[in-house]
This record gives structure tokens, sequence and C-alpha cells, in this order.
């Protein structure tokens, strides 16, 4: 590994880098890229910087974008996590930039304690300054001292001339800051600022070293406890609860090495001064961070990868470690939350924000309910306690997706949840207007969601997007028709698995599109199969792009075409016909001809060519996103498109194991070719090992434990069961 010696004595990293957790930048003739050390920890291949570079390429992104437009590509954070924690501490570089945090920006102005990737959060912003620093706050730093990984981020601040090391517990924060000798050290609190509008803030001095206060955000209020290492000598505190407020502290200067640590809390400043005192308490950074990769590394080992290059190990174990963030932990250790209203509550579960549904449904929880069984038991008693107050179960942007969410998670075995409220909550949703389903008593009566005859309508225009509902209500029909039997409601499983079938309500036989309808059932016309639209008859997509999106029934969708080399040749467009650069969307990009993997409402259909039995055309397709859609741009850290709390990511961890969940609430899983030689699921008493017979790419036959399988798919009590799966490609 290329380091820079003085800069890693003066910033600490060589315990990082011995324990096999640094990932440092280092300049190469093609440009900044990363480099790991040869480590055999899993957690030394996860590269926290995938995901922080823009897309430039117009021939990538598909168009030329405007002025002053960054595309949504990755808008992932460097810093230090846990999994699903509270904390997420990471540095900013601008404020209301999805994460805050962009990879060509070359000052840093905070390092904040939460974090999405979604222009929401980042709150209790702290820097570390020199003694004569002033306002604007914020200091430049070279990207070769930045180092990252799983709980740990580090960077020197050539401005201020100090280095910065982080690390994090679930709800607490470490910092460690090395001023230069004899330097008078100083923290700004820049408490007036976050990812939104700061509505009220405050710090008080609460003892010779610690302070307390508290960040509201819209709904969010943040409370928190900090101890220092040195005594504070002077607080100022200058336009107190202004949105360009701050607070400067100023320490004394015996020493040069100043830790600051911090507890988070969402109920109130005592909590957070337990949280930090039950976490972290007198341990040092380094037993914290050990703590951290200890904590990562055994989630990590959940699937382990034998072969491929490092590369696609680096892409892999990074892929896998940002799936395992989102939702974020909002209970404290005491058990505390604080609800809807606004009250304080302690039910005995963990509470945690809800999923982003709508993104994360079709591979990302999945993957969640299968390494963290418990987490996500948690997590839907979250949602059930939030739909307790309103009577139907919360999605989130768009969709009912906690159906399939839920569905899936049940049929996991996972019940730490109450399975009947959630049930009846369900069902509120499935059938009562006013609620998490827009627009379902058309959908009921029709069979559809219509949209309004726009005359001369463009990607802002706003309306019902009545195709997305209608097929994805359709998914989620089915999704909760499979909970209802499993919970022997046999009447509202065969009502839903009937609207399961609305789908075929939007498709055009003639066009072979779903197509959007007036509300007296005629198609809208005229009619642009390549035009994306965010809210109009689709929903941030195009007809192309939807026209293949029946997850739970492809053998129908297929069976709707004249033969299957109908749908074969349709499919093949989907992938060839080129994208209009005229077309411009912000979040639509990355394509393969009018496939997009730069969002995710068409991710299902590069499946879509085993429902006619060519499985290898398949896999040319993942194979073409799986080496050319991660890691892109000349710093190779561009993500195709947003990672959208972990959903791009899940679908490279399921494709490149060979193994996806397509419509999620079946539990079963499409089996293609991983592109190591071999793949462990570590998941129940035994190991599902899989493994590869030749070297083509042509999947010819599958074999479980010696028996011949005679269909694509893998159930879940297959993957739990273990064994070995041989892929034959010879």
């Amino acid at each position: 590994m290329r380091t820079h010696s003085a800069l890693v004595t003066v910033l600490g990293l060589s315990l990082g880098c011995l324990l096999g957790s640094c990932k440092m930048k280092s300049i190469e003739d093609s440009g900044i890229s990363t480099t790991i050390d040869d480590s055999k920890e899993l957690v030394a291949y996860v590269n926290p910087f995938i995901g922080t570079a823009p897309l430039t390429d117009p021939a990538f992104i598909g168009y030329t974008p405007p002025k002053d437009w960054r595309v949504w590509a990755g808008l992932t954070y460097p810093g230090s996590t846990l999994p699903n924690a509270m904390v997420q501490l990471s540095p900013i570089t601008q404020y209301g930039s999805g994460a805050g945090y962009e990879y060509e920006d070359s000052e840093i102005i905070g390092f904040t304690h939460t974090n999405k990737g979604h222009w929401n959060l980042c709150h209790i912003p702290i820097l570390p300054v020199s003694s004569d620093a002033d306002f604007p706050f914020k200091s430049g730093f070279d990207k070769n001292t930045e180092a990252a990984s799983p709980a740990y981020y580090s960077v020197y601040l050539k401005d201020y001339e100090v280095g910065v090391r982080v690390t994090s517990s679930l709800r607490a924060g470490f910092h460690e800051y090395t001023f230069k000798q004899n330097a008078v050290p100083k923290i700004l609190f820049d408490l007036g600022r976050a990812n939104n509008n700061v509505d009220e803030w405050e710090i008080l001095k609460t003892g010779k070293n610690t302070l307390e206060g508290f960040q509201r955000t819209g709904g969010d209020k943040v409370y928190f406890s900090v101890q220092l290492s040195e005594q504070i000598i002077n607080l100022e505190t200058v336009d107190p609860n202004e949105s360009k407020g701050y607070t400067l502290l100023t320490l004394d200067a015996k020493n040069s090495v100043v830790t600051l640590k911090i507890g988070l809390s969402f109920v109130s400043s005592a909590n957070a001064k337990n949280n930090l005192k039950e976490e972290i308490g007198n341990k040092n950074f380094e037993t914290i961070q050990k703590e951290g990769i200890s904590v990562w590394e055994k989630l990590l080992s959940k699937i382990e990868v034998t072969g491929g290059t490092e590369r696609e190990k680096e892409l892999f174990y990074s892929s896998l470690y940002r799936s395992m963030q989102w939702p974020a932990l909002r209970s404290d250790v005491n058990g505390d939350f604080t609800d809807e209203q606004g009250q304080i509550q302690n039910k005995g579960f963990r509470f945690y924000t809800n999923p982003s549904l709508w993104d994360t449904y079709r591979n990302k929880l999945v993957l969640l309910s299968l390494l963290s069984p418990e987490t996500v038991g948690d997590i839907i008693q979250s949602m059930i306690e939030r739909g307790s107050n309103t009577g139907f179960m919360p999605t989130f942007f768009h969709g009912d997706h906690a159906a399939p969410f839920i569905a899936q998670a049940y049929g996991k075995g996972i019940q730490n949840f109450n399975v009947k409220k959630a049930y009846e909550l369900l069902l509120n949703n499935a059938y009562k207007e006013g609620g998490t389903r827009p627009f379902i008593l058309e959908y009921i009566e029709k069979g559809f969601i219509s949209d309004p005859d726009v005359k001369n309508p463009n990607t802002e225009t706003k309306a019902k997007a009545g195709v997305s509902k209608t097929l994805e209500y359709a998914l989620d029909d089915h999704s909760l028709a499979i909970l209802a039997r499993d919970l022997q409601d046999f009447e509202h499983a065969e009502d839903l698995e009937k609207r399961s079938m609305n789908y075929k309500n939007v498709y055009d036989p003639k066009t072979h599109f779903m197509r959007g309808k007036l509300a007296d059932g005629s198609f809208i016309s005229p009619f642009d199969s390549e035009y994306p639209y965010y809210e109009y008859m689709y929903r941030e997509a195009n007809a192309w792009q939807l026209s293949f999106y029946v997850p739970h029934d492809m053998s129908g969708l297929v069976n709707l075409y004249e033969n299957d080399q109908a749908f074969e040749q349709k499919l093949d467009s989907l992938f060839t016909l080129p994208w209009n650069p005229n077309h411009i969307a912000r979040n639509v990009s990355g394509f393969m001809g009018q496939y997009c993997h730069g969002n995710q409402p068409d991710h299902e259909a590069p499946y879509a060519y085993y429902f006619i039995n060519k499985p290898y055309k398949s896999q040319e397709i993942i194979d073409e996103l799986l080496h050319n859609y991660y890691g892109v741009g000349s710093e190779g850290l561009a993500l195709s498109g947003m990672d959208d709390a972990g959903e791009m990511s899940a679908w490279y961890v399921f494709a490149a194991a060979g193994l996806y969940p397509l419509s999620p609430a079946d539990n079963k899983y499409l089996v293609s070719l991983p592109i190591f030689d071999k793949v462990k699921w570590n998941l129940g008493e035994k190991s599902l090992e899989i493994s590869k017979k030749g070297t083509s790419r042509k999947l010819k036959n599958i074999e479980l434990n010696k028996l011949p399988v005679t269909t694509y798919f893998l159930s879940q009590e297959q993957l739990i069961a273990g064994g070995k799966l041989i892929l034959d490609t010879k």
C-alpha cells in the first residue's frame, strides 16, 4: 500500500492499516484510485468512497447534463458507521447535496453525525479549527490524506493544520484531533446548519469539559452530550438559534491530541449522555474502532466469496457494506424512543426509521432479512407502531411495498413483531381510501389507475403516475395474498390474487407496452414510449422501463405476447434501442439501450429472459452491468445512479453472488452464475456453497446436493438448509 509516512504519524493511521481496515487513495498515472492491502479480513475489501464520486461522461450518463447539474450518482458518504446505527459520522463538503460529501470537492466544512444520502439529516456539525480561524469556517484537504474503512475515517485539514480521526458505536461518535504543537485548540459546533433548514438549536456547558444541547430540523430533534479530553476555557456563541449561528469552543492547550466523545439521542440530553456512557465510556479510540471492525467482519462473513479479482471483491464487499446501513436506529440504550406524536415510549423493541420501501423492497430489504433477521423484526414493529396511529401501514414515496417486505420476512420465519396487527394495517392499505395507496377505490373499481388528458406533457408533469401505481399495486396485492394464505385468511387471499392480475389492464397488445389510460379506459394518445416522466403515467421511468415490470407473474406477461419470439424481440430492443440524449431526467441515467440501471423501476428486467428459457441472454446483461456500471468514472468510484439507501448496492450483491429475489414475497431466488469461483451463504446451521463447473457463462444444469434442480429457482428453505449448489456450464 502506498502511504505517506509523515501523515501516518500525524493522523495515527497505522493501527487501522495494521488491522486490515485502512482504505487509502494513492495517486496513479490514470488519476486517483483506491488500493487495498493483502489482509484476509473482509473489512479490508470495503471501500467507503465508492459511490461518492460524480458521473461526468455524457456518453455513459446518456445525455449532456445542463450547466451546474450533478447527476444523481451514488450519493453515499465515506464516514464511520455500524450496521443500522443511529450514528453516521462523516465529513461534509456542502450542505443540501445528498449525503453532504461530494468527492470532487476540496474543502471540508464539518463532520456530522447522521446520514442517509437523501438530502436530509447531517445533524450536529463539528469541526476542529486553528486559533486564528474565522467565519466562514472551512479547510482544504488533500485527497491522498483521506482514509476510510468500516467504522473509521481520517483526513488532514491543511488550512487548520489538524489531523482528524473518527470512529463510532451505535449511538455515539468518537473524534480525535491532532493539533500542531503549542496550538490553541478550538472546536466549532456549527449548529445553525444541517442538510435541512435548522429550526432551533441550543448548546450548554455542563462541566469543565462537558456539553449538552440539541438541534431541531423539521420533525427531527436530535439531542447530544459531549465529553472532551481537555477543559473548556471559553465558549463563544454567535447568533444563537439563527440559521447562520454557531458556537466556538476554546480549549486548554496542554495536549496536542484532543478527543471528543459525543452521544446522540432522539429523546433527551440525559439519554444521549447515557448512550455515550454505556457505549464508549472510558474506552479509547482504538478499542471502539476494533469493536466496529469486529461487528462488520461478522456481518460481512455471512457471504464469503472465493476467486474473482481483487476489484470484484472490493466492489462486492463495499456493496454489501453499503446495503446494511439503513434503516437507522432511533431508540436509546435504555429502550426509550420518541413516537410520531412526540411522546416518549419504551416497548421492549429497538425503534428504527421507516425503510425506503420504494427503493429497497425489491432486494436490499430481502438481503437485510437474510443477514439480520432480528433487526428486520424490530423495523417492522417500528412501522406497526407508526401505523397504529393512522390506521395504515406506512410506506415510502410510492406504492405499498410494506406488503412484499413484511410478507417475505414472515415467510422467512421472522416473527418478532405483531403479525396480526401488521396484517390488519396492510389490509387497510389495500382496501381503504385515504391511506397509503392513493386512488385505491379507482383501482378496485376499474382494475387500473387513470391519468388525466394533458396536452404536451413533459418530464415534470405531475399527475397520478397511473401505470406505475397499477403495476406496483398488483405486485403488492400478490404479496399480501401470500401473507393472507400464511395467516389462513383464504377469502382475502383469493381476492388479492385476482387483483394481482390487474397489470394486464394497462398492457397494450398492439404495441406491447404498458400504457397510460384515461378514466374512460382508452389509452392516452399521442404516445412516446421513450419519453421519461417523473409522475405522469410512469414514476421516474418511460414506457420501455415499466413494460417488463411484472415480477410476480413473468410467465403471465410472456403469455400476453403472440409467442416467445415476440417477447424476446421486445426484450432485445429494451437493451439495444439507443437512448435519446434529448430526454433528460436528473435521476434517470446509466443506460443500456432504453434500460436504465441508474434508477430502480426496471432492475428486474435483466432476468426476464429466464422466462423464455434463455438464461444465457440474461447472464450477458447481468455480467455487463456488474462489470461496467459499478465503480465507474476516472476515479473508479462512481455508481451509475443513486444508491438509494443501499438498493443499487444490494442488486450488485445478489447478482454477483448468483441469487436474485425477483418477486420478494415469494421467497424464491432466481439462480444465475456468480462472478466468483465459489460463494458461501452462511445463513443457517449449514452453509450453502455455490460453485461452477466449466468456464462458460451459459447455465446448462443445476444440481443441489447431487440431485437435479428442474427449475431456475432456489427456495428459501433450500437456501437455509445449505449444502452444495453446482452450476453446470459445460
